[in-house]
């Protein structure tokens, strides 16, 4: 593994280190920065500014107007981005949309490119994930989806049905495009299974109930409850193939529980940073706080978690440039960084004492937001059982 930063590299990692501290810092505390996320307002001005600074959907490729990042690439500038989050929804490379795009370029055909992935890199629309349903439906076990689709009685159009509850789903309020997941029996197109279909947010069936209060707040558009209703769609709206579901979603989702941990260790860095800043300057029992072991070893605690982070992120991306599945490796990787990412918010939270729980830092901002990190995309605890499953199976061995 050649772990040497390319100068280029370099370069767009200064730019988008100089684009946080420039545009973004001043703008987060930003009154359009609501419970739910940016305004629409606010969120369409961040993407003007990371569009002017030639910083947007870096991920996606420079065919679909990004920059066309490996995932070393985006190790390196999703962390330099997630220093402060608002900075990653500029860039357009946050949850879901960032996922939702990768997951497009793999599997949609050109039209379905040309229709939702354009406009998606060019950050003019957000979308959703319709997975995740309340119990007893799909959670961390998608398995138990509920959700159904079937084949239209009423025409020979072709047309599918889809009927079901989700919720958890982020950033529907507002999003143009659901991205949604139903079980299927067979059918013409594909065995039964599960399948993923592409559908305007706006169709008649679809109906958001409600929007759930969370811990976490930079979600755009927020995590709502959505019933679908007699929802058609047609044939051409299945995403990639009928019954390729649940295989679709793992290609989604490993890459994706890999750039949440790229995100989240530019945002526990800031914690870091600001918790090492109070360190030296304030002074207790006549010396600075960072002179005192109790806390010079919490932040040596955290630089060891941000260096285990950063190379196990680092490790994982290489495998996926390689071509490997890494599926194993992103499970470990989620679970290993959502959990020191936790404890170094934490700890920096308890270094700045009464200041930390305020909000005139942003570090109680990010003990919200890096708190659900343990629990969306599959929580440790399924994690651990998955790895287990294969240590018992294999050994641990790479296969």
């Amino acid at each position: 593994m050649d772990f040497t930063i390319p100068d280029e590299l370099l370069e767009l990692k200064k730019r988008t280190e100089n684009f946080v501290r420039q545009e973004i810092l001043p703008r987060e505390n930003d009154r359009r920065l609501g419970p739910h996320g940016p305004s629409d307002e606010f969120r369409r001005e961040l993407v003007a500014l990371a569009r002017q600074a030639g910083l947007l959907s870096p991920h996606v490729g420079r065919e679909w107007g990004g920059l066309g990042l490996d995932h070393r690439g985006k190790a390196v500038v999703f962390e330099a981005a997630g220093y402060a989050p608002l900075a990653t929804i500029a860039m357009n490379i946050f949850a879901p949309d960032e996922a939702n795009m990768h997951l497009l370029e793999q599997v949609a055909d050109q039209q379905q490119k040309e229709e939702w992935l354009r406009p998606l890199a060019a950050g003019d629309i957000r979308s959703c994930f319709m997975m995740t349903e309340p119990p007893p439906g799909a959670g961390a076990d998608p398995s138990m989806l509920l959700t159904t689709a079937r084949r239209a009685e009423s025409s020979n159009s072709g047309d599918f049905v889809i009927d079901g509850t989700k919720w958890l789903i982020t950033g529907a309020v507002g999003a143009d495009l659901a991205i949604i997941m139903a079980k299927n029996e067979s059918d013409p197109l594909g065995p039964a299974g599960a399948t993923m279909f592409l559908t305007p947010m706006n169709a008649p069936g679809i109906h958001i109930e409600r929007v759930l209060g969370t811990l976490d707040q930079y979600m755009t558009g927020g995590h709502a409850v959505v019933r679908l209703d007699g929802l058609r769609v047609p044939e051409s709206a299945v995403l990639g193939r009928v019954g390729e579901g649940f295989r679709y979603a793992q290609a989604r989702l490993a890459p994706a529980r890999l750039t949440h941990c790229m995100r989240w260790l530019g945002a526990a860095r800031r914690a870091h940073d600001i918790a090492t800043d109070y360190a030296r300057r304030r002074t207790a029992f006549g010396k600075p706080l960072g002179e005192h072991e109790g806390v010079g070893f919490m932040l040596a605690d955290n630089e060891m978690d941000l260096h285990t982070c950063r190379l196990t992120i680092w490790h994982t991306a290489w495998l996926l440039d390689q071509g490997e599945r890494a599926r194993h490796e992103s499970s470990m990787a989620k679970v290993i960084c959502s959990e020191a990412i936790w404890r170094v918010v934490d700890r920096s939270m308890q270094v700045l004492g009464g200041l930390g729980i305020t909000d005139d830092t942003i570090v109680a901002r990010l003990f919200r937001e890096v708190r659900p990190f343990r629990i969306y995309d599959g929580p440790s605890e399924v994690h651990r059982w998955s790895i287990a499953q294969r240590v018992l199976r294999t050994g641990g061995a790479p296969q």
